[in-house]
């Protein structure tokens, strides 16, 4: 007998070899009909997999990532065999499933892959599908595998590199791929799916290697998700921060500037400041101090914190000076320059925490294939911030960064998020700088904070920085979208390698530990998600204009410039359109800028001293007329429902 141990802690007994889908059986059957795959002791298996030792076991379903990523992965199978069909004596390589479905990358050789072939690609994986053929999963000998792949030289490759024992080829009706596991039961699951696009890619990511085509596509268990999928798909497209950016004027790309250094326009730098101000308030009732660091350092400082090592292949190439052997950096990091900052002077225990807040911009190569608008750049600005504490300081420190987090997140609209704990990989350490006790120290930290705030908390292995753990903020968007945001990490490493020190109550030195936290993130990639989150329509207190005034024609100038200025004395962002246009344009032109108030003015508002309002997104409710001061306390009221007072 050998027991498995489900999530929820309970055990049952079984005999060797049962399966994963012998035990969701005995759980229940109609559970087991929508089971997909499966884990064992963290290795994915297949849901016919025999178990034969105690373990762990984890089964999903469709509605589980670990049930998507099999289904996408099962289907991206079905697609290779399709293509082999249509396309014959083309190389395929390696097929994964990835966020929102999978992507094959294949040699088509002398074929050519069109959109017109799409939809007979797509009704032919179906028409496979309905077959019901069942993945099985088969050792190989290396020398059937490499016999098998002879022709195929990327498969080849891959065969290689694995150890003969370790081969595994997957079969499902007439097809075979190299593979390593992880399917669904059957093909017949899958009922619905989508060729999204094609693309280039080079062979293992390397621009040395031959260019391939990347098939990317998705699948669904119903018709109706894809449809719906595709709806979202349609409202991202809507959303898109690139898109939204140009309409709104907050930013803009130049060729002659360089790719991935975006240029903040007269709104966007508006709206900018109005973000790190808001940050910045907080932070000084937080105790942080404003510091402000090169924008270049020595090559040698990133040497001594470890990020040259890790990142110098990301990096910009260096800067080298008329003296001999000199060489500088763009600077990729805050956080060097930060402790040098402390070790301007000795500190004693009574002096700490000291927490350096800056608004620090740092830059890194991106190869140009991965930059993405705000959201993957060259050059961004991290609100960045270091506490240097005590040991005894660290839980309190890191409970008020997360304060702060959840201040600038409820005050931005994002509700819906969860708190990753970032740990270290469980076998593979060599990416990690310091000790096994100070990162035990350091993740034993978080989790203990984590508990305290009574967060919604994952933890993930494998995902940590290499100088400390984090505790991430996963934030679901208006569309469902889940984005990094926010991290706060704790390092005992970085204050050992630049020697940081503190005079403690004993009259000895100690090491500080150093808490590394950025609400926003990167100020450019932050404003990226918010305009997508909000969809342009950003919180009150925050938007570039929020308020315009149309006259109903030229004889109303001076009254609508007579509120302009009550508007401005009571700080409201406000302007007047005197263009001679109709009213009708004037209000079409605001809704599109998503200007949240239109105040119309004419005659009577001018006689009454009033203002009819018309708020943005509600055509057809109509207007309601009132006096100055009582829209003053409209916008006053809004703005205090969402801009929260940060307290300490």
């Amino acid at each position: 007998m050998i027991k498995i141990t489900l999530p929820d802690g309970s055990v049952k007994e079984f005999d060797a070899n049962v399966t994963p889908m012998d035990v969701a059986k005995s759980i229940s059957e109609g559970f087991a009909r929508n089971v997909i795959s499966a884990t064992f002791d963290g290795t994915t298996v297949e849901t016919t997999t025999p178990l034969t030792t105690d373990g762990n076991l984890i089964l999903f379903t469709w509605n589980d990532d670990g049930g998507k990523k099999a289904f996408w992965h099962s289907t991206s199978h079905v697609m290779a065999q399709v293509l082999e069909d249509m396309y014959p004596g083309i190389k395929l390589t390696l097929g994964p499933a990835i966020a929102n479905g999978f992507y094959y990358d294949v040699d088509f050789e002398d074929h050519k892959i069109t959109d017109a072939d799409f939809k007979k690609i797509e009704d032919r994986v179906l028409e496979i599908s309905r077959g019901k053929h069942e993945f099985k999963l088969r050792p190989v000998s290396k020398a059937d595998a490499l016999e098998l792949y002879k022709d195929n030289v990327y498969k080849t490759e891959l065969i290689t590199n694995l150890e003969d024992g370790t081969i595994t080829f997957c079969d499902h009706d007439t097809f075979t791929d190299l593979c390593r596991g992880g399917h669904i039961p059957n093909t017949g699951i899958i009922k619905a799916m989508k060729i999204m696009s094609v693309a280039g890619a080079y062979w293992r990511g390397d621009e040395k290697n031959k260019q391939l085509t990347r098939v990317y596509g998705t699948s669904f268990p119903k018709q109706k998700d894809l449809t719906e999928y595709l709806a979202l798909l349609e409202e991202a497209k809507r959303r898109d921060h690139r898109k939204l950016g140009k309409e709104l004027e907050l930013f803009a790309f130049s060729t002659k500037v360089g790719a991935g250094l975006p240029l903040w326009l007269p709104k966007g730098a508006a709206l900018r400041d109005r973000l790190e101000q808001f940050l910045k308030k907080a932070q000084k009732k937080g105790g942080y101090e404003q510091v402000i660091t090169p924008h270049i350092g020595q090559k040698e400082l990133y040497v001594t914190s470890g990020h040259y090592a890790k990142y110098g292949a990301d990096s910009f190439q260096p800067i080298t000076t008329p003296h001999d052997g000199e060489e500088f950096l763009l600077k990729p990091m805050n956080c060097p320059h930060h402790c040098e900052i402390y070790n301007v002077r000795p500190w004693s225990y009574k002096d700490l925490p000291k927490r350096y807040a800056e608004f620090g911009t740092v830059y890194r190569y991106e190869q140009s294939g991965e930059l993405h608008g705000l959201t993957r750049v060259r050059g961004f600005t991290q609100d960045d911030a270091h506490i240097f504490c005590t040991p005894d300081q660290l839980d309190e420190e890191f409970k008020k960064v997360i304060d702060l987090v959840l201040y600038v997140f409820g005050s931005l609209g994002f509700e819906n998020f969860t708190a990753q704990i970032s740990l270290r990989d469980k076998e593979n350490r060599e990416k990690y700088i310091g000790t096994d006790e100070n990162w035990e120290k350091a993740e034993n930290a978080i989790i203990s904070a984590a508990a305290d705030k009574g967060l919604n908390t994952v933890i993930e292995y494998g995902e940590a920085a290499f100088y400390g753990p984090k505790l991430d903020f996963m934030v679901k968007d208006a569309l469902g979208r889940q984005w990094q945001l926010g991290t706060i990490q704790v390092d005992y490493n970085l204050p050992e390698r630049f020697d940081l020190t503190y005079k403690g109550s004993d009259n000895e030195l100690h090491r500080p530990v150093m808490i590394h936290r950025a609400p926003f993130g990167s100020m450019e990639r932050f404003i990226a998600i918010l305009l997508e989150h909000t969809a342009g329509n950003f919180p009150l207190w925050l938007m570039p204009e929020q308020a315009i005034i149309l006259s109903l024609s030229e004889k109303y100038e001076i009254y609508a410039k007579k509120v302009l200025d009550l508007l401005e004395n009571h700080e409201i962002r406000a302007l007047v359109d005197n263009r001679n246009e109709t009213i009708g344009k004037k209000i079409r032109d605001a809704e599109m800028q998503k200007i949240p108030f239109m105040l119309i003015v004419g005659e009577e508002e001018e006689k009454n001293g009033t203002i009819s309002i018309r708020r943005h997104g509600q055509e057809g409710k109509g207007n309601i007329t009132i006096t100055i001061d009582q829209f003053v306390a409209i916008v006053n009221e809004e703005i205090n429902k969402t801009l929260k007072v940060f307290t300490v």
